[in-house]
């Protein structure tokens, strides 16, 4: 029996059926989905065409390879541990935010701590005029891709010229043996206020959601995790209205979206802070399939934020945020001004 697939889950059980001494006996499949915002990471070469000047050696940052290394550990040193507390393997699927290229990742998936898992990835450039993309690593293990595809985001600045922003990656594969669909989002920010820039997260929820209707048209019971760094909260329009993500399971219908973040925002729980006050842009939805626990295939067991002492600003203006890498020009040897978050999904042997 392999460690990495089977888990005696005396602890899950309990939450799930109560202290019963038959339930005890059940074993479940377990796996970790995760996405992280890892700010900025870009490597040390001025790429042409966009705007990364400040991310090298001679920079406003003074972004030397000895920093680049620095940053690469740290990301490390939170991606090997999240989700290990319920599978040894970690982290099954894990979508980005904020990077720069292919080179960083494949330094990323490089780090001793994660070489091990041999983890693949699935990567496109996107339009963005800072140059930073999204992407999706995953342990072959759990996932085989067939297909994916760039989903462009066709904003607009308001002389009707393109915007050029992140694109949303859209991954196909088989997972664990069952059909899966994983979309990776990086929404338009907020510059300029909220509500002013409210319409183009509106348009990024929009393409993501025009391809999960065609996914859920062909297959109503279809498995889909929607995860990123949406810019916005459960409670915003791009996520109630646009993609109809609901935070009550007993309200979700057939083919319809579930947010497992409603209640830690309600609760004032973020994964980022501005201004003294906590925002949970970083978020990971599923399809109705994922509610059911009696079913042959995975099915959702909990969500978490990934938030460890050693990843909170213990000083200074920032005192109690994520540990971000810079303040301003300034090093601050962090991880991300974000915290990673994760689902933790079961399927009964």
């Amino acid at each position: 029996m392999k460690k990495h697939t089977i888990y005696s889950l005396f602890i899950a059980v309990l939450v799930l059926l109560g202290n019963s001494v038959t339930a005890q006996q059940k074993q479940y499949t377990v796996a970790v989905v995760g996405f992280y915002n890892v700010e900025n990471l870009f490597d040390t070469i001025n790429q042409p065409n966009v705007n990364d000047e400040e991310f090298t050696p001679t920079g406003a940052n003074l972004y030397t390879p000895k920093v680049y290394l620095d940053k690469l550990s740290k990301l490390e040193q939170v991606i090997s541990d999240i989700g290990t507390e319920v599978s040894p393997d970690g982290l099954s699927v894990l979508g980005l935010a904020e990077i720069e290229n292919e080179t960083v990742i494949q330094d990323l998936i490089k780090q001793p701590k994660l070489k091990t898992r041999n983890y693949q990835y699935v990567h496109y450039n996107s339009p963005d005029e800072r140059g930073i993309d999204v992407g999706l690593i995953y342990n072959p293990k759990y996932l085989k891709v067939i297909s994916s595809q760039s989903l462009n985001v066709p904003l607009k600045n308001a002389d009707g010229t393109p915007r050029h922003t992140r694109d949303v990656l859209y991954v196909y594969g088989m997972y664990n043996g069952e059909p899966m669909h994983f979309f990776v989002n990086h929404w338009p920010s907020r510059r300029g206020g909220e509500e002013a820039s409210a319409p183009g997260r509106a348009l990024a929820a929009q393409t993501a959601k025009t391809c999960i209707d065609s996914i859920m048209k062909d297959n109503p019971n279809a498995k889909v995790i929607l995860m990123g760094d949406l810019n916005d909260d459960p409670v915003s329009p791009s996520v109630e209205k646009v993609l109809m993500a609901n935070g009550n399971k007993e309200k979700v219908k057939q083919s319809g979206l579930y947010n497992p973040w409603m209640s830690y925002y309600k609760d004032g729980i973020g994964t980022l802070a501005y201004n003294d006050a906590w925002n949970l842009f970083d978020q990971i939805i599923v399809s109705e399939a994922f509610l059911p626990s009696k079913q042959s295939g995975f099915f959702l067991h909990k969500s978490n934020i990934y938030k460890k002492e050693f990843m909170i600003q213990n000083s200074g203006r920032y005192k109690g945020y994520p540990k971000r890498t810079y303040d301003f020009s300034v090093y601050l040897g962090g991880y991300s001004d974000h915290f990673p978050t994760y689902l933790v999904l079961l399927k009964e042997k």
